[in-house]
């Protein structure tokens, strides 16, 4: 072989063939099939049942061409049936619900309504407003009004929230009010005390108190969010200059944390030493203590001694792995639009994630009005079973349970797509829990493609072809789409389980059955164990694709005993490699964090004109540090990417090549002095 022939390497192996047809075809239906439930959900669903609250008749508030077009507000006959506002927007409370113009704005009784009538109509004309449409008999008895729900026996001053009345509460010198008032009749000749209205008041203040500060987070986002920009900005500049930085520090990095965590055991062990020979134990106590720190002494030592032994037995795998880490960010140096990918799978994810909430919200807002007895007295038999509003008045339910109402309760219906609705609502979850794994899948294949096609490049970076990352892409959509969507169906199946698990788990939290819980924990773990493996095994073998273009279970066969038979490699470079992103990713948020927390406390004197007002200054700020760690995250993303791919290349290279002329290695020339080889293949004196 002349000086100037290229070799022979993985990738003039590639197969050009599409793998994994029959999954690639199965996905393709599976998409085509998860439109047509988006479409029929959109048929029959109406997002507009979650907007407007609906009355007792199943009627929306405030919808436009309807009856009830200008009555937006719901109002409740009875709220003290409604014992928590939970219950009131969930639209389980036991009395009648009634879409109203405007929420009432006095103290009033039924029964003082009758007693003005006669000489004050207008008395009634603002009371028949809440009271059912259609019904005008002020003389009826207060006893059968109240009975047959006509009307309210006592209305209460409202404000409108959440398109719903709720009481006017305030606090008056430490004492609750409604209206400043403090009691009210009830409408059944007792007096009430507000308190009585304590539990809903509470939580509907603390909704109040929650809103208040939603709109002073919103104006600090109002204020400052061109610093929270500029902040990002920064973030990615770190990022990028820490990326760069590791071709020339990693291995001091990784010597100096090394050192340190020796020099801080020895301390240790200095300190306990000296407590211990202060101690005089003629007491058991005493000698408890002094045998505990003994005891802690002997493993820490055992702990130093094995650290020691692990650096000198693993030294060369340890330079080996440095060495691959300043070998991924030359090949990122070199292919620099690998960095803003993560973009393309962000993208990708946002679609998945809105279209699964737009369908969800469309699905459960399906079907026709549902009715459902609601009764005051806890042994009526016919609590909870479905009614007909129009006819209810008319059976004996309203005999042998008193008070009980025929009230709206949710939206469903008998036919064939009612019934199934949840199954359509599981359907969505895992098609949803696919396509995010198969957009991962992609971005992992796309740049593992991108950085193969370097480091199997003989001569860098002359070799390296034109466009790598683009032309990756294109590889792993037109040729192994199935591959990648047979690993994403795998871990899809494995996450839909362990969903299902949480939510057993959630539904036997209160029951006293051991076994049971304990069973379920197991289980539980076992999935979690095996979805972190199979994340692992898809990886290696989206890489192996990348580098043969063979179907998905055979790279991930290949994979798999490619790396048992580095094992020891795999574990120090995974080691290493997690130590300086984990390094990196706090050196970014932390650092840009620390600058933002003097900005927005006015603590940078060059600055302090420039810095808005805030309501809250740990708005812009946790926004600025999580969002930098989470860009900080997506780049070494990238570079965790980059090294995986090298190290898989590095061990293919090493198994196939052994430096000589015929069969040289394609390792960078620092990877090469570090295997001990005393002469470079002819691409090394040439490059």
């Amino acid at each position: 072989r002349s000086p100037t022939e290229k070799p022979l390497n993985p990738r003039d192996q590639w197969e050009e063939h599409c793998t994994d047809v029959l999954c690639c075809v199965i996905f393709i239906v599976v998409i085509l099939g998860y439109i047509a439930l988006g479409i029929l959900a959109w048929v029959h669903g109406d997002p507009r049942k979650v907007v407007y609250p609906t009355d007792s008749y199943g009627q929306f508030c405030g919808q436009k061409d309807t009856i009830n077009e200008n009555k937006t507000s719901l109002f409740y006959f009875n709220i003290l049936k409604c014992a928590s506002p939970i219950v009131l927007i969930n639209l389980q409370c036991p009395t009648t619900q009634l879409c109203v113009s405007k929420c009432p704005d006095r103290f009033a009784t039924y029964i003082d309504m009758q007693g003005s009538y006669r000489h004050n109509k207008s008395y009634w004309e603002y009371y028949r407003q809440f009271c059912k449409p259609g019904f005008n008999k002020p003389w009826k008895s207060v006893a059968q009004v109240i009975r047959d729900e006509d009307c309210p026996s006592m209305i209460i001053p409202s404000r409108p929230f959440l398109k719903r009345c709720f009481p006017d509460f305030s606090t008056k010198n430490g004492i609750l009010t409604v209206a400043n008032q403090t009691t009210f009749k009830d409408g059944r000749g007792k007096t009430r005390n507000v308190t009585d209205l304590r539990e809903a008041a509470n939580g509907i203040n603390n909704v109040l108190d929650a809103r208040s500060v939603g709109m002073k987070i919103f104006e600090d986002y109002a204020s400052s969010w061109h610093w929270i920009l500029i902040g990002l900005f920064i973030a990615m500049v770190v990022s990028l200059l820490f990326l760069v930085l590791l071709r020339f520090t990693a291995g001091v990095l990784f010597w100096i944390f090394i050192l340190g965590v020796i020099g801080i055991i020895g301390y240790g062990k200095e300190i306990l030493f000296l407590l211990l020979m202060g101690f005089a134990f003629p007491h058991s106590s005493m000698y408890h203590s002094f045998l505990m720190g003994t005891t802690c002494m002997i493993i820490l030592c055992i702990v130093e001694v094995f650290i020691i032994l692990m650096l000198i037995f693993l030294r060369n795998r340890i330079r080996i792995a440095i060495a691959l880490l300043q070998e991924g960010s030359r090949a990122i140096g070199y292919i620099m639009s690998t960095l803003f990918y993560p973009i393309i799978t962000f993208v990708l994810i946002a679609i998945c994630i809105s279209y699964w909430a737009v369908t969800a919200v469309f699905l459960s807002t399906s079907g026709e009005p549902v009715y459902k007895v609601m009764a005051n007295q806890t042994l009526c038999k016919y609590a909870n079973l479905t009614c007909d509003p129009e006819t209810f008045n008319t059976t004996n339910v309203t005999k042998l349970c008193v008070g009980a109402q025929c009230t709206f309760a949710f939206y469903g219906g008998e036919g064939f797509y009612h019934k199934y609705i949840f199954i359509f609502q599981l359907s969505n979850a895992f098609v949803f829990l696919w396509l995010v794994n198969f957009a991962i899948a992609l971005g992992q294949c796309t740049l593992a493609g991108a950085f193969a096609s370097y480091y199997w490049a003989f001569r860098k970076p002359a070799d390296i072809p034109t466009c790598p990352l683009f032309s990756s892409f294109g590889r792993a959509i037109r040729y192994h789409t199935g591959s990648l969507a047979f690993g994403s169906l795998i871990l899809a199946i494995v996450q839909l389980i362990r969903i299902m698990l949480e939510y057993l788990d959630h539904k036997l939290k209160g029951t006293q059955n051991s076994f049971t819980r304990f069973l379920l924990c197991c289980l539980k773990c076992c999935f979690w164990c095996l979805e972190k493996f199979i994340k692992f095994i898809n990886r290696n073998a989206y890489i192996m694709i990348a580098i043969y273009g063979k179907n998905f279970c055979t790279s991930a066969k290949e994979a798999f005993f490619l790396l048992m038979r580095n094992v020891v490699r795999v574990a120090v470079l995974d080691k290493v490699t997690d130590f300086l992103l984990f390094l990196g990713k706090l050196l970014v948020a932390g650092g840009v964090g620390v600058l933002a927390f003097f900005f927005f406390t006015h603590r940078i004197p060059v600055f302090t004109q420039e810095t808005p007002t805030l309501n809250y200054y740990w708005v812009p700020l946790l926004t600025v540090i999580i969002g930098s760690y989470l860009i900080a995250h997506g780049f070494f993303s990238v570079y965790a990417m980059c090294v995986d791919t090298l190290f898989l290349c590095f061990c293919e290279d090493l198994e196939r090549n052994d430096g000589s002329t015929a069969k040289p290695y394609y390792m960078s020339a620092s990877l090469h002095r570090i295997l001990g080889k005393k002469e470079l293949s002819p691409k090394k004196a040439m490059g």
